[in-house]
């Protein structure tokens, strides 16, 4: 008797804790799929193949994204570290993090695609806007507002991609990366296998675009001179250029970046003309 009336005051304890307040309260309700006019959203992994390989690539859809209207479209280029054939350590390090925080701050497409693992952007550069290309069509984007971003590796890949393609990109935000192809090919050990021009041609086509910058002032990794030389080169050149300089950060300059609501607010209103 005893046992029986503990169990039936238990049992109350439960309906309590679970919001279960009376029997017809726990009544099992039916849940039905939310479908935004067919099309998935969150993290969607993607793919292209050629015959024999396999490349992945994983694009970011608003949970309220719908055909209805144009949408925004975020490059994003990671860093070293999240380099493979996975198509998802990119998601889990700077923008990627920062959407899973604050999701209504990132109300665009995101593409996020991934180097293999030793190599850096040029060996990859027709795979990627093969991607975008792809992006473009399975999305409803505005072509005025395309921005690239990218942290580390991926800085200099937004510096280097962003300024050979400056009428592709509405806007830049480089995080602790360079624009200095001979200091990249010096890494690499090889020359580029892609010609992204001059170090003045890219700076004359930089200088079109609107860009804000970050880096870390205890960054020995890359050391922040590497994005005070490209920022003075863009102004010299009259170019549009915000210049921040976190002075306690080291290399991951990214988080406090990516989280910062003002310079993401500020990266989708830029617009091309």
């Amino acid at each position: 008797m005893k046992r029986c009336a503990w169990m039936l005051s238990l049992a109350g304890v439960m309906r309590i804790l679970t919001g279960c307040a009376t029997t017809d309260a726990c009544k099992e309700r039916v849940f039905v799929p939310r479908v935004n006019g067919g099309v998935a959203t969150g993290f969607i992994n993607k793919a292209l193949e050629d015959g024999k390989h396999t490349w992945r690539y994983v694009v970011y859809v608003p949970d309220n994204y719908t055909p209805d209207k144009a949408w925004p479209l975020i490059v994003f280029l990671h860093g070293a570290g999240e380099r493979g054939d996975d198509g998802l350590k990119q998601t889990q390090v700077g923008i990627g993090t920062a959407i899973r925080f604050h999701p209504d701050r990132f109300p665009a497409i995101v593409l996020m695609p991934q180097c293999p693992e030793d190599a850096f952007w040029d060996v990859i550069m027709d795979r990627m806007e093969t991607a975008l290309a792809q992006t473009r069509e399975e999305y409803r984007i505005d072509p005025q507002r395309i921005y690239l971003t990218g942290l580390s590796m991926g800085g200099y890949g937004t510096w280097l991609w962003g300024g050979s393609e400056a009428d592709t990109f509405a806007a830049l935000m480089p995080i602790c990366g360079g624009g200095d192809v001979s200091a990249i090919e010096k890494l690499l050990d090889r020359k580029m296998s892609r010609d992204f021009g001059t170090a003045e041609e890219r700076v004359q086509r930089l200088a079109k675009l609107p860009i804000w910058a970050f880096h870390g002032a205890k960054d020995t990794v890359v050391p922040p001179e590497a994005s005070r030389k490209m920022v003075k080169a863009v102004k010299e050149a009259g170019g549009k250029v915000k210049y921040t300089e976190f002075p306690d950060a080291e290399h991951n300059s990214w988080d406090a970046a990516y989280q910062d609501e003002d310079a993401i607010a500020w990266l989708l209103k830029q617009r091309k003309d």
